[in-house]
């Protein structure tokens, strides 16, 4: 029997295991998904697992995307651009670090049918899955990028890889026309975004990377202002199934069935 982990921490709330088991039995894959909880000294010693065969694959959550790398052996193109890894696998007796996020983000926000064409994003957070969100809306044409982080410095880290961006002070509340929060606020249901969004029309769209729960507190400012609102629930799913062709060169069924097992 093939394993998998996803690992993370927090990790309580992914459901990653819950998706990649129920693909695994759907396409008649005799295989094993868990989530691991672990510190930052742990990441040596699980990905030796994948060198030692104890393990096939895994896919890494916060905080750990980037601090995974030095143990890898390559890179995807998409991984080297963004330094960050979502997914770990053994190829030619290789480690290869790959980035499904970006392709996430990119099929999620299709299915808004929102117009991304020179609008300006406000990204809050700058750690984790943000450089693959910037990755994917330079590709898909916006105007302009604003990013704003509680740790200044993270942020300026990211304008070394992504120098058009734009770097806002946390607090600030520049216009926008899509608003995305890629912090971790929001996995609490008691945490709070103090902006006050004030003037916003309802021709915005909030997205929220978070997906467990499915309305954080975030969204519900959005909705409450009459504007279009996403969770991560798409990103997640397509991020997922992006990992799941890569291991097992299979393309899984992403259909109705499939969103209400997940209750998303």
């Amino acid at each position: 029997m093939k394993k998998y982990l996803v690992i993370g921490n927090p990790i309580e709330h992914s459901l990653s295991p819950k998706l990649h088991n129920y693909w695994f039995e759907k396409n008649n894959i005799d295989a094993n998904y868990n989530r691991r909880k672990i510190d930052k000294s742990e990441i040596q010693e699980i990905i030796s697992e994948i060198k030692d065969d104890k393990l096939n694959g895994i896919n890494v959550t916060v905080p750990f995307k980037s601090d995974v790398i030095p143990f890898l052996d390559t890179l995807s193109e998409e991984s080297q651009v963004t330094q960050s890894v979502n997914t770990i696998y053994k190829h030619d007796k290789k480690l290869i670090g790959h980035n499904t996020d970006i392709k996430g983000f990119e099929l999620s926000l299709k299915e808004t049918q929102f117009n991304l064409e020179n609008k300006t994003i406000f990204i809050l957070g700058a750690g984790g899955v943000v450089p693959s969100i910037i990755y994917a809306l330079e590709k898909l044409g916006v105007s302009k990028i604003i990013v704003s982080n509680r740790t200044k410095q993270k942020t300026e880290k990211l304008k070394k890889y992504f120098s058009n961006i734009i770097i806002a002070d946390w607090g600030d509340e520049p216009e926008f026309d899509m608003i995305v929060n890629a912090t971790s606020l929001g996995l609490n249901k008691e945490d709070n975004i103090n902006l006050n969004f004030k003037n916003i029309n309802k021709e915005k769209l909030f997205y929220d990377v978070i997906y467990n729960p499915k309305e954080t507190n975030f969204l519900r400012i959005g909705k409450n202002l009459g504007c279009q609102v996403s969770n991560g629930k798409m990103m997640f799913i397509y991020q997922a199934f992006e990992a799941f062709k890569l291991w097992h060169k299979v393309k899984p069924q992403i259909n109705e069935e499939l969103k209400k097992f997940l209750d998303l």
